[in-house]
């Protein structure tokens, strides 16, 4: 990638990703009525800062990933059957912040400090593990999809040695732990359900990686677990 293509890259990433913080602050702050919510600034925070420099990381060590993730959510190429189950994914994330902003605005939950601390870092270890994974996955698409065109093959190193599915395994971390630092058991639940979403969406993936996508099959016989190790 020559410079000037490098420098492309890195703009997009960040216009998409200060795009994508307004959004969310407003899914946010809209709904709760104020801006005096340290919780959701502190949330904001560490989004802006993990995104930009995990982003900017991959720009130079995988700028082919990179690029697949700033692309659209639907896709050409993506299947018919996850199209819907995405749309359900990205209502149900927009649903997590909207109700824990209304959760705030009219004082529905009180989580204890120490859990939105714990919630704080369980965000981190999501944004930790996305990083990770884009870094070992240069396939590891937001849609589903065998990209053929960049000669798609199956992954099974570093988290993928673990799990089939640690993208997902990350977002645990971010549906569990964004609810619990934005202090919302209401926004948590959204998450749980978010949870179970993304492990039915595991299922019809690996059934479509394992009759289109060579060697699909046998690495899933060796790696046991979907998407917790030890758990499924």
């Amino acid at each position: 990638m020559n410079n000037a293509d490098h420098d492309g890259l890195v703009r997009r990433l960040v216009t998409q990703t200060l795009l994508w913080l307004a959004i969310t602050g407003a899914l946010l702050f809209v709904p709760a009525g104020t801006l005096r919510w340290p919780e959701a600034w502190v949330f904001l925070a560490l989004w802006l800062a993990g995104g930009l420099v995990s982003g900017l990381s991959l720009a130079k060590q995988n700028p082919d990933i990179l690029k697949e993730r700033l692309r659209p959510p639907m896709q050409q190429a993506q299947k018919g059957w996850d199209r819907p189950l995405l749309l359900a994914i990205l209502v149900g994330w927009a649903a997590l912040h909207i109700i824990a902003g209304l959760d705030v605005r009219y004082g529905l939950s009180t989580v204890p400090r120490w859990l939105e601390t714990a919630g704080a870092i369980g965000f981190l270890l999501a944004i930790y593990v996305f990083h990770v994974v884009m870094r070992e996955n240069a396939y590891a698409s937001a849609v589903v999809k065998v990209d053929t065109e960049r000669g798609h093959k199956v992954i099974s190193t570093g988290p993928y040695a673990w799990v089939r599915h640690p993208m997902y395994g990350g977002a645990i971390f971010y549906f569990i732990g964004a609810p619990l630092l934005l202090g919302s058991w209401y926004a948590l639940a959204v998450g749980i359900a978010l949870i179970g979403v993304l492990a039915l969406r595991a299922v019809w993936e690996e059934q479509t990686l394992s009759v289109e996508l060579d060697g699909y099959a046998d690495y899933a016989k060796h790696v046991r677990y979907r998407m917790v190790p030890g758990v499924w």
